[in-house]
């Protein structure tokens, strides 16, 4: 049997008349570049989020980066981030003019480590950026009591976490705005780049949609330097449609997460991902966790399982960072992890043959 990593054409055959129909109205109307559909999508996400506002842009990295421009990040700045993440989150933070200050994860949850936050607050530190990393909110509460303490912004990395909860409540939704990626294969994907910032800050969406649009308020008139930001009205349409499905989805993820552990359990060797009794993982990844894992993956690649690492490389130990000089054992929660990180196939279109063929097959590996 084969099992992709993805599948993104089993999600897309039921709704391919209901998005081609999307996207055909947007040529009707073509309205290619921001306006109505994107504005349609911003309303609807918002009220999914629970949010007042949410401002379209153009890819996740965007949405972290202007929410930073928005704030004030700038030079000679500091922003507290993780270590175990996608370098967007570090680059947006770079292209802001700030330093990114590394935080250790906690080794349940990868996610950072709350009680190692404080340490690494400067006077230079101005926000914090949580990362729900593969689909679970970071422990918030701590996070937020120790930034009022030291004035401190939070801005959410939200990017795989859409729906996800804490506490009854949204990923994105704690801090001062929370930022989503929608590439193609996150739990809610448009049909190419797109981002959002949910906030329920006026002043800080008003900025945003400045700084998305050449920095004009209006048509010509530049108040700012800005940047081209905005997202595209097909992706605006797509993903309107789309984000019907985003529960039913999210829920189909953490049923297979389910079985996932069902199969898995007590396989020696194997950390499986923990959900939190505060917490509803909405699963955009299922990252196992095994010693062994490259002879792992290029077992189960033998045997016709796709499988990723997400991410091999911890932001402090590769070479575009290597200007903060932090070494090896520098954040060794983090380092294990990234040696460690295996993720297997996740989609909600997965069958239980094929989830029971996967975990039959790690089986298989680990008895030998």
């Amino acid at each position: 049997m084969n099992v992709p990593f993805l599948d993104l054409k089993a999600q897309l055959t039921p709704i391919r008349a209901e998005i081609q129909q999307a996207i055909n109205e947007v040529i009707d109307k073509t309205a290619f570049a921001g306006g109505p559909f994107v504005e349609k999508f911003e309303k609807d996400f918002a009220a999914f989020c629970g949010s007042k506002y949410a401002v379209g842009v153009g890819n996740g990295t965007d949405a972290i980066w202007l929410a930073l421009l928005a704030l004030g990040i700038g030079e000679a700045d500091e922003v507290i981030t993780a270590p175990s993440t996608f370098v967007a989150t570090a680059e947006a933070i770079s292209f802001a003019g700030a330093d990114p200050v590394f935080v250790d994860i906690e080794p349940d949850t990868c996610n950072m480590d709350p009680a190692k936050l404080e340490a690494a607050i400067t006077p230079r530190t101005k926000a914090i950026v949580p990362v729900h990393l593969f689909g679970q909110p970071a422990d918030m509460d701590p996070i937020l009591e120790i930034a009022r303490k030291h004035n401190l912004h939070v801005l959410e990395d939200a990017c795989q976490a859409h729906g996800a909860l804490y506490k009854g409540r949204k990923a994105g939704t704690m801090g001062i705005a929370g930022c989503f990626s929608f590439y193609p294969g996150k739990n809610l994907g448009a049909f190419g780049e797109a981002g959002a910032v949910v906030t329920d800050d006026e002043a800080t969406a008003a900025k945003i949609k400045v700084l998305r649009d050449h920095g004009q308020p209006q048509k010509y008139h530049h108040d700012v330097i800005g940047w081209n930001g905005r997202m595209d009205g097909i992706q605006g349409a797509v993903l309107s449609v789309k984000l019907k499905y985003l529960d039913k989805w999210n829920e189909a993820r953490r049923a297979n997460a389910k079985k996932y552990d069902k199969l898995l359990a007590g396989v020696n060797h194997i950390r499986l991902p923990l959900e939190k009794d505060y917490a509803r993982h909405v699963y955009h990844l299922y990252a196992v966790r095994d010693p062994k894992r490259d002879a792992l993956m290029a077992f189960l690649g033998e045997k016709g399982v796709a499988t990723g690492i997400h991410y091999p490389v911890p932001l402090h130990m590769t070479k575009a960072y290597s200007y903060l000089e932090l070494k090896t054992g520098s954040f060794p929660v983090a380092e294990l992890a990234a040696a460690e990180f295996c993720s297997l196939p996740m989609y909600p279109e997965l069958t239980d043959d094929q989830i029971s063929y996967v975990a039959a097959c790690v089986k298989e590996f680990h008895s030998k």
